[in-house]
């Protein structure tokens, strides 16, 4: 069969946990210098019509630490609907779909492929979560491979408030600059700390303890890739490392494609042109080596 033309292929992007579609705007400027076409899908609870604790916005956030998210309620399944429907619609216009996955959105992701791999011609992981090995995000996060990572501690207990809530307009510079490191330890010096207004506080409870299944026969069958980042220090390289070997044990027959990126967590923002220039490279040419 014929590679797929750039017209014949389009991008689906699946952000990670407290960010949202719009952190993928510059890759995707950038997508389309190479003739791709991309849609950056919201999942629930994210975006600019998502709700946020009702004192997040207001003098000394009142209420930060006990009320309730409006997100306790979202489910895994929630979640994968929104990837399923954006599959469907692909499907529908498009020869070639690629589906990438940053983060925390590998579970969304995979758990779609897994429901409907027909709709799907590879899953690209950029630094994301792949549950074959170990079902629950959670797993991978409290991995002994993983100690040495940046993470950001949450504001209350997130079994209680139903969502892993971090604060990104807390007025302590200890807090944000944790916040900064985790993902977006490179980041200029100069640039502004306009950052901190795109990220959402709170992210499903669910989205990091509920188990996500795969087999080989359905996701396991799909070309897979995987962009490690090499400076990531949210989720090191080490732990990705692990992700793909215990994934790769699952489906010896088809392992995962690899390829690094240098810098942290969300290329996206910060090289977003080198971003693209490696996604548009595994979506038209297919595997990409080590």
């Amino acid at each position: 069969m014929n590679r797929p033309s750039a017209c014949e292929t389009v991008v689906l992007l699946v952000h990670g946990a407290w960010h949202s579609a719009l952190h993928w705007a510059p890759a995707q400027r950038a997508l389309a210098g190479h003739g791709l076409a991309s849609v950056a899908v919201d999942l629930p609870g994210a975006g600019l019509g998502a709700p946020v604790p009702p004192g997040y916005f207001l003098p000394g956030q009142p209420g930060l630490a006990t009320e309730k998210s409006a997100l306790h309620e979202i489910t895994m399944q929630h979640a994968t609907d929104v990837v399923l429907e954006a599959m469907v619609s692909a499907r529908t216009r498009y020869r070639n779909v690629v589906l990438v996955a940053h983060s925390a959105g590998g579970s969304p992701v995979s758990a779609a492929a897994e429901q409907a791999p027909e709709l799907v011609d590879r899953l690209v992981y950029l630094s994301a979560f792949v549950p074959a090995g170990r079902p629950r995000f959670a797993d991978y996060i409290g991995a002994e491979e993983n100690a040495g990572a940046v993470q950001v501690p949450p504001v209350a207990d997130p079994a209680e408030l139903g969502a892993f809530r971090i604060n990104p307009l807390s007025p302590d510079p200890a807090v944000t600059e944790v916040i900064r490191r985790a993902f977006l330890n490179d980041l200029p010096a100069d640039q502004p700390d306009t950052w901190r207004h795109f990220l959402h506080p709170d992210h499903p409870y669910r989205s990091f303890t509920t188990p996500v299944e795969v087999t080989p026969g359905r996701w396991g069958r799909l070309p897979r890739s995987y962009v490690r980042l090499t400076g990531d220090l949210a989720l090191p390289p080490v732990t990705q490392d692990l992700m793909i070997a215990e994934a790769d044990r699952v489906t010896p027959d088809n392992p995962f494609h690899v390829r690094s990126l240098p810098g942290g967590h969300s290329p996206f923002v910060t090289r977003p042109a080198e971003l693209a220039a490696l996604l548009a490279t595994i979506a038209l040419q297919g595997a990409v080596t080590r």
